[in-house]
């Protein structure tokens, strides 16, 4: 197995997400310089599901992660409040 065969790629392919980009989302939705939807997770949904609706890629679901600041789990309890970046904006400021 690769070294990073299970590291997100963020930049439509081009570079490897880190905690760095993780930071810098997080602190771009709470300096609201990126625009961001909010929900309540529901029984069921998972956060690469919703990467999957919002982003047409399960695989995106660490950005959904790093904005709402719950860790890298997929499965969060239902009730968790959720922060949705917008994708555009959001690979400006990751690269």
């Amino acid at each position: 197995m690769r070294r990073y065969a299970r590291t997100p790629v963020i930049a439509f392919g081009q570079q490897y997400g880190t905690s760095r980009a993780a930071s810098t989302i997080r602190k771009a939705v709470k300096e609201n310089t990126i625009r961001y939807e909010t929900i309540t997770l529901q029984q069921g949904q998972r956060l690469d599901t919703l990467a999957g609706e919002y982003y047409g890629d399960g695989r995106w679901w660490w950005i959904i992660a790093a904005a709402s600041n719950i860790g890298w789990g997929l499965q969060v309890p239902p009730g968790t409040y959720i922060v949705i970046p917008n994708i555009e904006d959001t690979t400006q400021i990751v690269g």
